[in-house]
């Protein structure tokens, strides 16, 4: 019967020293073709070449090598070289394994050493927000959502995140299908005063829940999008609002949106350029 001893290591005990050593030249030249070639929509030998700064028949043998793993393909009517279907196979595992906890972990770790409180993630479903992962402060009053927690969008730092850069078309559905129930006096329950408040968010890059899903508790919330700019989860920190009060909110929101747009990047996610959602226009 097989055993399993310790694993090996992933690089050599001399290689330690940092991400720069140990570079192999022609493979990084090999990567920087391959991302020329993607980025284009079909380009010549010359073109390549010309954009990495290397000789034409360098290129050519990097090229035809890629070719041969099925990373690029060469059209030979027009002459032009295309990313290849392998390429795409292997950005497909990547999808595969990019989890929003998994990418999210050690960032909402930081996020509650930084702040003091509690940190969050959830993930948008079709009529709330699901939390999936938190980092729990250390104080002894603090925020807790069970892992499958869900919160109505309207009444949801995260929620609200999401929604504002959402179509106004998709708002308008959503209220017409769950309404706006109030949970407190402060839960924004008319259309009106809920995009004014998604106004503000995209404003700023960051939610507030102000008391308005549960008495006492304060959250700040920005959103995650995936690589089509569409909002698809959020981080947060929340606590008592004792704790955090309007002005700790506004310090902590660039920092939690800070923290979004980290998230969005590991998950190979786009933040959008211009802070555009429910209202269609930049704001």
């Amino acid at each position: 019967m097989a055993t399993h001893g310790k694993r090996s290591r992933g690089r050599p005990r001399s290689e330690e020293g940092g991400a720069g050593q140990g570079k192999v030249q022609s493979l990084d030249r090999a990567i920087t073709l391959l991302k020329l070639v993607s980025e284009g929509s079909g380009l010549s030998l010359t073109e390549v070449s010309d954009a990495a700064g290397l000789a034409p028949s360098t290129a050519y043998r990097m090229l035809t090598t890629l070719q041969q793993h099925g990373m690029v393909e060469f059209d030979e009517i027009n002459q032009l070289w295309f990313v290849g279907v392998e390429t795409f196979r292997m950005g497909t595992t990547f999808l595969r394994r990019r989890k929003l906890v998994e990418r999210g972990r050690t960032v909402i770790q930081l996020l509650m050493q930084e702040t003091g409180e509690t940190a969050n993630l959830a993930v948008a479903d079709e009529e709330a927000v699901v939390f999936v992962s938190q980092v729990e402060t250390h104080e002894a009053i603090r925020a807790f959502f069970r892992p499958g927690t869900r919160s109505p969008y309207h009444a949801s730092g995260i929620g609200k995140a999401i929604l504002a850069y959402r179509a106004p078309e998709q708002v308008e559905r959503l209220i017409a299908r769950c309404g706006l129930e109030g949970f407190t006096e402060k839960t924004l329950t008319s259309a009106a005063a809920l995009a004014d408040d998604l106004t503000a968010v995209r404003g700023r890059g960051f939610a507030i829940d102000d008391e308005e899903r549960n008495p006492g508790m304060r959250c700040v919330a920005a959103p995650v999008f995936n690589e089509f700019e569409e909002p698809i989860g959020g981080v947060s920190v929340s606590g008592p609002s004792v704790r955090v009060t309007d002005a700790r909110a506004e310090t902590y929101g660039p920092r939690v949106r800070a923290a979004g747009q980290e998230i969005t990047q590991a998950m190979g996610g786009r933040w959008p350029d211009a802070d555009v959602g429910a209202g269609g226009s930049p704001s």
